[in-house]
């Protein structure tokens, strides 16, 4: 057995998660939310996560050399983010005082915490070697080191909040990480763009990207959003009168406490309710999203523009990672080769990128990721057992050609619920666990959404594509494997496969290499064959509000629990009968 790293995220708010490394290959990695089927499993800890991780490897506690976490005791000294806290806090003074007399009490509880869960696993508490590795470090760590660059590579880190940092600004080089600058709460982009997505009715940590599906809608010029925050002199300013507030600043509805300020509301009028995409609020939320890419571009132009011109690589990470549109900004820049944002960018990519930073640390280096089936995977017999256990008594026949039979079902026009293979890690479903449909058929993505997903109907759905197709239908020739980046659409593709493009001409593209996924990809395939176009609709497998689905009993509930007519899991075909089959 070779160098073992398992490195664990979560407990101190959202998104636990478990990865591990053996030798430096990524051996799993998976979010904890799947397996308790409650979305971000908020506090909790990581338990089923690292038992499947364990189990996925074949290997006992005994077997692990070092377990890493992604949050560290930040020194009052050595660092100035306890100092600037306090004094960008002074309207709390508990908080202010707390920073500064007991600012790691939250790493202490976090590491008894993890301490305690890892003996429930049954590793022995004396002779764990736990290493702490600081937050915003543990996402450099998983978007460079995941990265595979093997020159100079400039890294970016933007999330809400780690122990104190919100934004790091580094270099990577030889597998080394310099860090050049961080900023600290409360001066925070991800801070503000999450008390924003508050305002606009969705929940923080969750809705983020449902403001950016909104602000294409509206009209950014109409309002003024830089009274919110400004960058200048290399320092970033977060306008505590309005957001990222704590204390007695916050503004309260119904004993809730929110990340805004009374005087947010008394500039921009009542907080946004229910499900309308209505003005004003189109038009914030495009505000909204224009400050956000003006204020993160300048901070790269300033931390590292120099970098970028030597070589041109870019590493990032943290939750705003997953801003596709900022990102399309920055794969335009003339400076930037290649970006490669970690597909799971958010608080679970910490475990990966924890665990990676430890490996590289004792000399081991760790393989870049190129796809993210991490998770669990199931057999046909598996799935067959499942059906047999199930209340809604599912009829299922095996059939033998499931791309070109499911290919068949969607240019029919039904969407398909499609299950195979290990499921993926992070926030989007790319073939593992997903609902597809045919991207031509008209209509295809409002039926998926009265029967289905209930969703919003101006969040776009997004299309997979053969690398093959990639050249011809997106405007920018860049890898594209995690549907993180979101790309202009050439003239004639949006009369073609009009489901998949956005509002604004553009699409959140995966484009997929066939060895990592080949019946997805020969799905496409067929596809191609059947209606000219090697595109297929894919939006996660999951109702809304739920994680998505991992095991086949979770696929079963939720189809038994929608409107949808078809489930493909591995060979074995489950249809409603009320449909007469096809």
């Amino acid at each position: 057995m070779g160098f073992t790293v398992l490195g664990l995220s979560g407990a101190l708010s959202h998104d636990p998660s478990a990865a591990l490394y053996i030798d430096g290959k990524l051996i799993a990695a998976v979010e904890e939310e799947r397996f308790v089927r409650d979305k971000h499993a908020k506090n909790r800890m990581p338990y089923e996560s690292a038992k499947f991780c364990l189990e996925q490897a074949g290997i006992t506690p005994a077997d692990v050399d070092v377990v890493c976490i992604p949050f560290a005791p930040i020194s009052l000294f050595s660092s100035k983010a306890r100092w600037h806290y306090a004094k960008r806090y002074w309207y709390a003074p508990d908080r202010s005082l707390d920073a500064l007399l007991t600012g790691n009490r939250r790493f202490k509880r976090y590491r008894k915490k993890i301490l305690w869960c890892l003996e429930q696993l049954g590793f022995e508490a004396k002779k764990v070697r736990l290493e702490p590795v600081e937050h915003h470090l543990a996402h450099a760590s998983s978007a460079y080191h995941c990265s595979g660059f093997s020159e100079k590579t400039a890294i970016l880190g933007i999330d809400g909040k780690g122990e104190y940092a919100t934004t790091f600004f580094g270099w990577g080089e030889n597998g080394k990480i310099h860090k050049i600058k961080e900023f600290y709460d409360p001066d925070s982009l991800g801070g503000l763009y999450g008390a924003i997505t508050e305002y606009l009715g969705f929940e923080m940590l969750d809705g983020e990207f449902k403001v950016m599906g909104m602000a294409p809608y509206g009209d950014a010029a109409k309002y003024d959003f830089s009274r919110l925050a400004k960058f200048e002199n290399g320092e970033l300013i977060i306008n505590t009168d309005y957001a990222n507030v704590i204390g007695f600043r916050r503004y309260k509805e119904k004993g809730k406490g929110y990340y805004f300020s009374p005087k947010l509301i008394e500039w921009l009028g009542p907080k946004r309710e229910g499900d309308i995409a209505d003005d004003p609020y189109i038009h914030y939320a495009a505000a909204m999203q224009a400050l956000f890419e003006k204020l993160a571009l300048e901070m790269i132009d300033y931390y590292l523009g120099d970098i970028l011109k030597e070589t041109g690589r870019l590493a990032f990470a943290g939750g705003c990672a997953l801003n596709v549109k900022l990102n399309q900004r920055i794969i335009a820049r003339p400076d930037v080769k290649e970006l490669f944002v970690q597909p799971a960018s958010g608080d679970a990519g910490t475990a990966v990128g924890a665990a990676a930073f430890i490996s590289v640390k004792n000399g081991v280096p760790v393989e870049k990721m190129e796809h993210v089936y991490l998770g669990p995977s199931y057999s046909n017999e598996d799935i067959i057992a499942a059906c047999a256990r199930h209340p809604d008594k599912p009829q299922w026949q095996k059939i033998d050609d499931v791309p070109q039979e499911i290919a068949k079902v969607l240019v029919e026009g039904n969407p398909v619920a499609w299950f195979q293979g290990r499921m993926e890690f992070g926030p989007r479903a790319l073939g593992g666990r997903s609902i597809i449909g045919c991207p031509s058929v008209a209509g295809v993505a409002d039926r998926i959404n009265e029967q289905i997903k209930f969703r919003e109907r101006w969040r776009p759905f997004c299309p997979s594509m053969l690398d093959t197709v990639a050249p011809q239908m997106l405007s920018v020739d860049h890898p594209s494997p995690f549907m993180t980046f979101t790309f202009d659409v050439k003239e004639g593709w949006a009369e073609r496969v009009p489901e998949v493009v956005h509002e604004d001409g553009t699409a959140r593209a995966q484009v997929l290499k066939r060895e990592y996924n080949p019946r997805y990809y020969d799905l496409m395939k067929e596809l191609e064959a059947m209606t000219g176009n090697g595109v297929v609709l894919n939006t996660s497998l999951n109702r809304r509000g739920e994680p998505m689905v991992c095991s086949p009993t979770d696929a079963l509930n939720m189809f038994f629990g929608s409107d949808l007519q078809f489930l493909i899991m591995e060979d074995i075909l489950v249809m409603k009968e009320k449909d007469g089959g096809h």
